[in-house]
């Protein structure tokens, strides 16, 4: 059944409390982690200030302490591409979804790469070797072992081969370089920094995936679960069968939605709530067959995105965002798709204010003619 006024804009106001982003703060970014169980983590400072939005009291360093003490791991992991995980998260989610993506780099390897198995199982134990006898390297710092034990990659080369590692359980984050920020990323062997724990069944790993999924980014849908995980959709199905107890559904648009039990659609806020939001956030990139609801007017363009930065009115996507550090101060020049209400506007100030707090900067807001 399907709850009462459930539309895409309730969805979406909806996914916006269940993200964390709705005022409903996580106590610490260890907890905001494992709420989302990953964090999409391309650009070290974009999740920062993802997990800031999620948080109190969350500093740059603090968090680059968290991934320096191993609480929180950045590696490849569910796709090809960088996420942030809770370390306790990290062995079973590499064990079930792991397998799929390491093949899939392993082809490009050897296809696209010039690097078949054998080379890259000589290679794979040299990084190992190599970590072991000093940690914490960055990448670059790799690439300068290996070219002298007589190993020449290119960056592309070291860069999958490290990818595909990683989904391995070989290698990990180290501690981050301080360089100002969250720190750059470093590699370590990846066991000695993940707590030992009895392997899960794959039914039971299937079913706790789809259960932390739907609750931390619900209402959510079988085929948003498959891409985000990359597996393939008799595997959600199974995940979803045994998590169904703890789990609550209902039927819209022709498709069944999955959430966490006794939850409804929020109601609309009497204030505009207004975001800068990352392109690659949980909020956004976390989904892929449901994702359109967070654009119910059709304003946003699909394919190719005109920016790296969305303003986010209301829990709808409301005009494109750039961010630019320049000196002593933050430039956010935003291009609205609509004209902003003078309430709408004072809320972005504040976005704006805040998001140049936590960069220790000064705000310089641009609002531009409206997007074409």
């Amino acid at each position: 059944m399907s709850p009462r006024g459930v539309d895409d804009l309730a969805i979406a106001r909806w996914r916006f409390r269940t993200l964390l982003l709705d005022g409903a703060s996580a106590p610490d970014a260890s907890a905001a982690v494992c709420s989302l169980l990953a964090v999409q983590a391309e650009n070290p400072e974009q999740t920062a200030w993802a997990l800031a939005a999620r948080t109190t009291g969350l500093t740059r360093t603090g968090l680059a302490g968290l991934v320096g003490d191993g609480e929180l791991v950045r590696l490849h992991v569910l796709r090809p591409t960088w996420h942030l995980v809770h370390r306790d998260d990290v062995r079973w989610l590499l064990e079930l979804t792991g397998p799929r993506v390491r093949h899939q780099l392993g082809r490009q390897l050897e296809r696209d790469l010039g690097l078949p198995p054998e080379r890259v199982a000589l290679l794979g134990d040299l990084v190992e070797q190599v970590l072991t006898e000093t940690p914490d390297r960055t990448r670059d710092e790799v690439a300068d072992a290996l070219r002298a034990a007589g190993e020449e990659l290119t960056g592309m080369q070291l860069m999958v081969l490290l990818a595909h590692l990683e989904l391995g359980l070989r290698v990990g984050s180290g501690r981050p370089r301080p360089d100002g920020g969250v720190g750059r990323h470093t590699y370590a062997p990846l066991a000695d920094r993940l707590p030992a724990s009895a392997p899960l069944d794959r039914v039971e790993a299937l079913g706790e995936l789809a259960r932390r999924y739907a609750v931390g980014h619900g209402p959510v849908t079988e085929r948003d679960l498959a891409y985000w995980a990359t597996l393939p959709l008799g595997d959600v199905r199974a995940g979803l069968a045994a998590a169904a107890e703890d789990l609550a559904s209902f039927e819209h648009d022709g498709r069944t939605w999955w959430h966490a039990p006794g939850e409804e659609p929020p109601p609309r806020s009497r204030a505009p709530r207004v975001h800068l939001v990352h392109l690659l956030d949980e909020w956004y990139r976390g989904y892929q067959d449901s994702r359109r609801v967070v654009d119910v007017a059709g304003r946003h363009p699909v394919g190719r995105e005109p920016s790296i930065g969305l303003l986010v009115v209301d829990a709808q996507v409301a005009g494109t965002a750039r961010r630019t550090v320049r000196g002593g101060a933050l430039e956010v020049e935003v291009a609205p798709y609509r004209p902003l209400t003078r309430a709408e506007r004072r809320a972005l100030e504040a976005e704006a204010a805040a998001l140049a707090r936590w960069l220790g900067r000064e705000p310089v807001l641009t609002v531009t003619a409206r997007a074409t």
